[in-house]
């Protein structure tokens, strides 16, 4: 299981990620709040807002939000290279994960910060490419709010209902997550009193 009382802050995330943390206004404000940054790719940029697709209300809403979030700098896009887009197709070969989650890769990799997937493929590649730290996921963000008291126990509901209301869905995973930092914030609170004794 992840160590949920732990998260990096800086993040490069892929399409749907950034669709799952977007999702949620609780979510995106108490992470921002947290010293939590995103970025993403230009790939990821166009996944999100210009690559062809049905037109939906939730997609649209979820545009809406990224666009304002670009505009503000809350979250960055950065363009790959020529060097990037070489290990980007030298990764295709081995994985069938999209181009989008494949650049969030190459470009976490090469600027030493975090990729954030909920892709379990893109988290497996992930993985191999840049060490189990330095992956994690929408969830593992969830749980390590709530470890370190920026989320209570109410605030799953309504993150699960945030997403649930863009057709966006992370459970069980949520839960899974939400049970370890439970776990995890009970262990850390009873540790000073067994250093006591």
């Amino acid at each position: 299981m992840t160590d949920v009382s732990k998260f990096e802050r800086l993040n490069v995330a892929d399409t749907c990620s950034l669709w799952n943390v977007l999702a949620s206004k609780l979510l995106s404000v108490t992470a921002r709040e947290a010293g939590v940054q995103l970025c993403c790719t230009n790939f990821v940029l166009y996944e999100c807002l210009h690559k062809p697709g049905q037109l939906r209300s939730e997609r649209t809403e979820l545009q809406s939000r990224l666009r304002r979030n670009l505009a503000d700098q809350s979250i960055t896009s950065h363009a790959i290279d020529i060097e990037d887009l070489q290990d980007v197709e030298v990764l295709r070969t081995r994985k069938r994960v999209s181009i989008g989650e494949l650049s969030a890769i190459v470009f976490a990799r090469k600027t030493r910060q975090a990729v954030l997937t909920d892709d379990i493929k893109a988290q497996k590649l992930a993985r191999a490419e840049l060490g189990a730290d330095l992956v994690q996921s929408t969830p593992h963000l969830f749980a390590w709010l709530y470890f370190i008291g920026r989320l209570n126990d109410s605030d799953k509901d309504n993150v699960t209902a945030d997403l649930k209301a863009l057709a966006r869905s992370l459970q069980p995973h949520l839960d899974t997550f939400h049970a370890e930092a439970q776990r995890c914030r009970m262990l850390a609170a009873q540790a000073p009193r067994r250093d006591t004794k």
